[in-house]
């Protein structure tokens, strides 16, 4: 049993039952001032106030004391979008963005997802295993403590179920909560090109089955969006995981209003994520829904895209998780406090807003919001101290350095 003490701002503190935070509520933050935190086998015990502690510490007398002057207690990150398992990077293409190409553009000359899938068919299991624990272990670095890590670098049975067992590899050895998601249509390969509806059907007849067969997937994702899949084929594709219990979720909207977020709505999406280009009618068709809309901020900010209307959706009433994305070709980093900080410069959003939106927010976009995403007794015990900084809102403000200084994964220090 450890306890946290003399912690400047435990932040965050939300009853379990509290599945996510929505609309005006986003604004609302509760922050305990000089305050402690019990645990105990992976799961938090107890917290109040210093003065609460020291009439009931006698109580647990031996108990081990970590002391937190000057610093705060947040829940860990849950990163609900990434692409780690990937092999090399692609700064070639980021210098082709610099000079004015736009993502379809180079698309259009093979770079973009394709270019990822070249390497990752050259690519061994076991070298994509290496390349992805190294990216896993920055990350939680970074304070995240739960990741959801998408295939779709494969587009082929072979390599999309050789992504997948990567994932499973990652999920065995890691401590960190991991959910995977299945993203065969993520883009069409290059040997099905002008045959889009054929490698439909060999993600519906094929490779879903395989999937499900080796229990590999937590989710089935598609890029419905202009230039990649129709509303129609992610239909079939939705339909086709579904008879596994595979729950969707949604690439979205990203280069047009394609009509992903409906679809995502109708087939109850967990999460719909880019939503660079929203309007009324998709928010319409979001409220009440139980679909998360989940902005990347890492990506629009790399690839100089639309800012997602982030302010309407909450004016809404909606809630909005933030992501990393991170991913080799659109958002290289999965440093959730630079999401953070993007969330704030970019979209406007205030410091309580991007605290949800990283946490209890993206922990409901991963399906663990029960487990994680707050300070809530009986949750997990995943956390982090910070260093000596002066308020929870330096968080964001304070962008590019690492604010964190120890992180707590089920109770046990890892970082």
């Amino acid at each position: 049993m450890q306890v946290i003490t003399h912690i400047k701002g435990l932040v965050q503190v939300l009853p379990a039952s509290v599945p996510c935070v929505k609309g005006k509520d986003m604004q609302e933050l509760e922050v305990l001032g000089d305050a402690y935190l019990l645990f105990d086998q992976g799961r938090i015990l107890d917290f109040g106030s210093m003065e609460t502690w020291k009439a009931k510490a006698q109580d647990y007398a031996g108990v081990e004391e970590i002391d937190a002057t000057g610093r705060f207690v947040f829940p860990t990150f849950c990163d609900s979008h990434t692409h780690i398992v990937y092999a090399g990077s692609r700064e070639i293409e980021y210098n082709d963005k610099i000079r004015g190409l736009s993502y379809e553009e180079i698309a259009k000359r093979g770079g973009g997802i394709l270019n990822s899938v070249d390497r990752l068919r050259n690519s061994s299991e076991d070298e994509l295993f290496d390349s992805a624990w190294e990216r896993l272990q920055t990350m939680c670095a970074y304070g995240t403590g739960a990741v959801e890590i998408k295939s779709g670098y494969g587009l082929d049975l072979e390599n999309e179920l050789k992504m997948l067992r990567v994932i499973a590899r990652l999920k065995q050895k890691s401590p960190m909560t991991i959910r995977a998601n299945f993203l065969g249509a993520h883009a069409v390969p290059r040997e099905y090109i002008g045959r889009q509806t054929e490698y439909v059907d060999l993600i519906v007849r094929e490779m879903i089955p395989a999937v499900a067969a080796e229990k590999l997937a937590d989710f089935v994702d598609v890029f419905c969006d202009q230039g990649f899949f129709t509303v129609e084929d992610t239909e079939r594709i939705l339909e086709a995981g579904a008879k596994y219990g595979l729950r969707p979720k949604i690439h979205a909207n990203e280069l047009a209003a394609s009509g992903g977020i409906q679809v995502g709505v109708k087939y109850k999406a967990l999460s719909v994520d880019h939503l660079e280009h929203v309007g009324p009618a998709e928010i319409e068709a979001l409220k009440d829904s139980g679909t998360m809309p989940t902005v990347l901020p890492g990506a629009a900010f790399f690839l100089g895209m639309p800012l997602s209307p982030v302010r309407t959706m909450m004016e809404a009433g909606l809630p909005v998780a933030l992501a990393s994305d991170f991913n080799p070709g659109s958002s290289p980093s999965g440093n959730m406090q630079f999401v953070m900080s993007l969330g704030c410069v970019r979209y406007r959003m205030y410091p309580e807003e991007v605290v949800h939106a990283t946490t209890i927010n993206t922990a409901y976009a991963m399906g663990v919001e029960a487990e994680l995403g707050s300070i809530s007794k009986g949750k997990k015990a995943n956390f982090f101290i910070t260093k000596r900084i002066p308020t929870y809102e330096y968080m964001p403000y304070s962008y590019g350095d690492n604010k964190v200084e120890s992180v707590f994964i089920e109770g046990v220090r890892r970082v």
